[in-house]
């Protein structure tokens, strides 16, 4: 699997395993490296949040890009479906 982390918003999740992932087939990863989407690559991706006491603790999952046929939200052409350990804090890992 691919360690590069890519940073979204699991607020933009549109089913229980799937989230908007990018309008467009390339993504900066935290890093700064450009990633090239492609249908059925696994990917980890990962969000910004705190503990309880204030300290980086990112929300982090895995799983696969997949094109938006969802339905909804036309202009993002790709999503993440996450894996069955789902959505969970780094410090969890």
């Amino acid at each position: 699997m691919n360690e590069s982390k890519i940073q979204i918003d699991f607020n933009a999740m549109i089913d229980c395993d799937l989230v908007l992932l990018s309008k467009t087939d390339f993504k900066k990863d935290a890093i700064g490296n450009t990633i090239e989407l492609k249908e059925g690559m696994k990917i980890c991706v990962y969000m910004d949040d705190e503990d309880e006491f204030g300290k980086p603790d990112n929300l982090i999952a895995y799983g696969t890009v997949e094109e938006n046929n969802s339905g909804a939200f036309k202009t993002c052409k790709w999503n993440i479906r996450i894996d069955k350990n789902g959505i969970r804090h780094e410090s969890e890992l």
